[in-house]
């Protein structure tokens, strides 16, 4: 019997998907969805991770529904499913008219894959749809989103222990790229999957992926330019500011061979679909773009991801320099750091939490919030006042937060600086060993590495002398208080 299903699965593998064999991890996510296991799945960017419920789906009568964090996202896992024969598929999000959701809704049950956001799952009306309709798999995609207040808080994640509960607990697989030991503890907690649940657990490391850290003193742009004509294409840079993005894809125009465009929250959703498409196709070169970028595009040849300013946290960086080497060709992850970095991230975070006097202005003006949806400070009160939660253990979350920032940041802070093999630091943080050494590893194990995807050219990067310890960088961060803000 265990045999006969495994050969239906490679059946469907191949019916459906074109592929012969499974990657790491997925065959086993598939079987513990087969046989009514919950899961926690976490694979690394670029491994698959869609089809761990999408081939189950097709051996299951009822529909599945996938709650997903980003619209962008949504939509491009839509789209990628109708283009490979898929039409049992739809979004419903805030882009559609009250019309074109209204005969969603009405219809869901003609619906073989359904994609929403955390926040659509808030309305009473979609929830008695579903209720009515045959639900056999619940999918939380981007899963660490539910930890505590998750890597970019949204607080209705947190809710969906409480509308799993409400659709009378469907089979349930939740995804994600990187996640500690305690988030996913934290994920398994707030969905109530602490019986019957599978742990699928792979390492986060990408060793395809080489890891350079430049040190910048004011020649972060010029380092930027550098590296992209040693790298040449296809590649992202990351930004925390939209601006910067702008100006950055405006000086790779003017001073290379390379096409660039930036992308961020700003861009038109015609303008970012165009771009996607440009990029996907190889008519553009380089993406210059917030983190909103990246999330479910299936480029695998994108060779290099540069980092201009630090990311928040080691969970970030890996899932953004996880979109290269798909093709595990070989792909390059440069992060340019510069004295200071880290406060212009703390600052960027601080920013999300309201301080004492908002906080007291909220609790004491509820209602004041109600126009102010969007805001996360005002999400963020809102919440707290619906949980019932005192002010001053709201306070002290905060704190916590803040703190746990930090952190995270720190450690950012620690891969930039080091000496040591910065593969080995990342890897670490997720309480994993390197295993395998190797002289194309990082920027500290070999300094003048050569491009894993052009082998025999030669690298002519130099890097700078570390000329602050790691020691006195984290006793300013966490002296940066709200006075700095």
């Amino acid at each position: 019997m265990i045999k006969k299903l495994e050969e239906q699965m490679y059946e469907m593998l191949n019916q459906k998907f074109g592929h012969a064999t499974f990657r790491p991890g997925q065959k086993e996510a598939i079987e513990a969805a087969l046989n009514g296991k919950h899961s926690l799945v976490m694979l690394p960017t670029g491994s698959g991770k869609s089809l761990c419920y999408q081939l189950p789906s097709y051996f299951m009568p009822g529909a599945t529904l996938v709650v997903s964090p980003l619209l962008s996202l949504m939509q491009d896992q839509v789209e990628t499913m109708k283009r490979n024969g898929e039409k049992s598929v739809v979004a419903l999000n805030s882009f559609m008219s009250q019309k074109e959701k209204s005969l969603i809704i009405n219809n869901l049950e003609s619906f073989k894959f359904i994609f929403m956001s955390p926040e659509m799952l808030q309305h009473d009306r979609i929830i008695n749809r579903l209720k009515n309709i045959k639900l056999s798999l619940l999918v939380v995609d981007e899963a660490h989103c539910i930890s505590q207040w998750g890597m970019d808080f949204r607080p209705d994640y947190l809710k969906l222990g409480e509308i799993r509960k409400t659709l009378d607990g469907p089979l349930t697989m939740a995804l994600t790229a990187t996640a500690i030991e305690k988030v996913r503890n934290e994920i398994i907690e707030n969905l109530n999957l602490q019986t019957n649940v599978k742990e699928i657990i792979y390492s986060v490391n990408r060793p395809s992926i080489q890891l350079r850290v430049e040190l910048c003193k004011g020649d972060k742009v010029i380092k930027m330019i550098q590296a992209i004509n040693e790298f040449k294409s296809a590649g992202i840079i990351y930004f925390s500011s939209k601006k910067v993005a702008d100006a950055m894809a405006e000086k790779i125009r003017q001073t290379t061979i390379f096409s660039a465009e930036s992308y961020h929250s700003d861009i038109e959703a015609e303008d970012k679909k165009k771009i996607q498409a440009q990029f996907l196709d190889n008519d553009l070169d380089i993406i210059c773009a917030t983190s909103a970028f990246g999330m479910g595009i299936d480029k695998p040849d994108i060779r290099f991801v540069i980092h201009y300013h630090m990311p928040a946290n080691p969970e970030m960086y890996l899932q953004e320099i996880g979109r290269a080497s798909r093709d595990e060709k070989g792909g390059v992850a440069l992060l340019l750091y510069e004295s200071g970095d880290e406060f212009l991230q703390m600052r960027l975070q601080q920013d999300t939490f309201p301080n004492s006097d908002e906080l007291s202005f909220a609790y004491a003006h509820p209602k004041s919030l109600e126009a102010l949806k969007d805001d996360s400070k005002s999400r963020l009160a809102d919440y707290f006042i619906k949980q019932n939660i005192q002010i001053e253990n709201a306070h002290h979350l905060i704190e916590e937060r803040i703190l746990y920032k930090k952190e995270q940041l720190s450690i950012m802070v620690k891969y930039a600086l080091t000496v040591e093999c910065k593969r080995e630091t990342l890897l670490n943080y997720f309480n994993e060993e390197l295993k395998v050494d190797s002289k194309q590893c990082c920027s500290s194990c070999q300094p003048h590495l050569s491009l894993p995807y052009e082998i025999n050219k030669d690298s002519n990067h130099k890097y700078n002398n570390n000329e602050r310890t790691w020691e006195m960088v984290m006793k300013k961060l966490f002296n940066f208080t709200e006075q700095d803000r």
